[in-house]
């Protein structure tokens, strides 16, 4: 990987030549349509005013962090009013070139080491979401029926509802395959013959190229990668799901009946042997023909109830019943821990307004699950997290008989449940503490009940 050291500059600056604001022009009613030369004339339809006015709303609304050049998404419409007849004669002659990607890491889920991002400019999010918006058409009628990542219609939640169908028919047997390093792995060539096969505008093929070949701005060097894709830019998605479209379609030439969201790919069968067998081909498939390599040690043959897909499991009946995953109630608890860590020394009440976000977004995503023991559980364990502040805030053996008494127990059993020596976590369980703060106490506050929405919703 070549490195060289930058001066990140604001990207399109430049002389304005007179036509200003977003896509200036249009395109003529004949270059509308699906023809030949529309497809070979793509560049004139992702700079298109409406296509780009699209664009550029879809980029302000999904907010995000500023690229190398340190413009903010505020500060993008004034750029564009100023800079975009340059932008697009570069774009139009096939001269524009992206700014480097900014590597920011975030943690894994679970705590499992750093996820690398590559954060384009904003100017650059703009163009890459024109470009997608002009793409998807082309090759989401012909993407797979089991492709279900990143995707309009398409959701996790249809993914899953899949995997319990197939165990349902009997297949109660899966191939969890890992796909190691995926998006840094990317092979530049096989991308790039996947989307010319129906990209025939020299310009557009240009143009991604040097999005895949766009520096990556580490430590104040731009490191150039041989290969690989940066998560991060609205054109990563879809360049993901083009080439592993290839995948889907061995998978549906073969019978196989599987289902994947992005590089996360699971295939059921009806016996271990099945899928050691197809766990061999296919891996075998996709580093010969893709250049990709399956990770052997998190890939496995197992039952599905011993797997997690999506951050689901499911239980081992013959009907299957969806559960949430215990890695999934781990990392919440993880979170719970830390807001209310935050919250210590405020009110309970604004505790609770950070949880609720939370909690809610955790609950619509794992509504699916059809085990509700586990949202009683969390729900009870939640409420014992917020007594333990109220334990912790009150600190004194006198202040906490008070408080015991001020919920109507009596003053015997306050002032021995306040003096027990035990510590707070051992008292937010107990009854002295259950009896004083009960469920609807946490009610009255607007604290979120998983069970509660379930029993609604189910």
């Amino acid at each position: 990987m070549g490195s060289e050291k930058t001066q990140p500059k604001r990207a399109g600056t430049g002389q304005n030549s007179g036509e200003t604001g977003i896509g200036a022009s249009s395109l003529s009613a004949s270059s509308m349509g699906r023809s030949g030369a529309e497809v070979a004339e793509m560049m004139e339809r992702v700079v298109e005013s409406s296509n780009m006015r699209k664009a550029y709303w879809r980029v302000v609304g999904n907010k995000g962090s500023a690229g190398v050049d340190g413009m903010t998404v505020a500060e993008l419409k004034g750029h564009l009013q100023a800079n975009w007849a340059i932008l697009k004669e570069r774009l139009l002659a096939g001269t524009y070139i992206p700014s480097p990607v900014l590597r920011v890491e975030i943690p894994k889920p679970g705590g499992k080491g750093l996820r690398p991002l590559g954060i384009p400019t904003v100017t650059d999010r703009v163009i890459q979401q024109a470009l997608h918006q002009v793409m998807v058409p082309l090759w989401d009628k012909e993407f797979s029926g089991y492709s279900y990542g990143f995707r309009a219609g398409r959701s996790a939640h249809q993914a899953i509802r899949q995997s319990r169908e197939y165990v349902a028919e009997g297949r109660r047997w899966v191939v969890d395959m890992d796909l190691e390093k995926f998006f840094d792995r990317v092979n530049h060539n096989i991308l790039m013959d996947r989307v010319a096969r129906k990209v025939r505008d020299k310009r557009v093929l240009k143009l991604i190229r040097r999005y895949l070949k766009a520096g990556i701005l580490v430590g104040g060097v731009v490191e150039v990668p041989q290969q690989g894709t940066p998560q991060g830019g609205p054109l990563s998605p879809l360049l993901s799901n083009i080439l592993l479209d290839d995948l889907d379609k061995e998978l549906e030439r073969r019978g196989h009946a599987f289902c994947r969201y992005a590089d996360d790919c699971n295939i059921y069968v009806r016996s271990r042997k099945a899928g050691e067998r197809v766990l061999s081909s296919i891996s075998r498939y996709l580093e010969e023909e893709l250049k990709l390599k399956v990770n052997k040690e998190k890939s496995a043959v197992d039952r599905p109830w011993r797997r997690t897909f999506l951050g689901y499991t499911m239980t081992w009946h013959k009907e299957p019943r969806l559960r949430v995953g215990p890695e999934a109630i781990r990392r919440l608890k993880g979170k719970v821990r830390k807001l209310a860590a935050s919250g210590r020394g405020r009110s309970l009440r604004y505790t609770i307004s950070l949880l609720t976000p939370l909690l809610r977004g955790w609950y619509n995503y794992f509504s699916l699950a059809q085990v509700r023991n586990i949202f009683e559980e969390l729900d009870g364990w939640i409420r014992r997290r917020l007594r333990c502040i109220l334990w912790r805030q009150w600190k004194r053996s006198f202040t906490r008989a008070r408080n015991l008494m001020k919920r109507g127990l009596s003053e015997e059993r306050s002032w021995r449940s306040a003096t027990n020596g035990r510590g707070p976590w051992w008292n937010s369980g107990a009854s002295h503490m259950n009896r004083a703060y009960p469920k609807s106490y946490f009610d009255c506050l607007g604290l979120y009940s998983f069970l509660d929405h379930h029993v609604v919703t189910s």
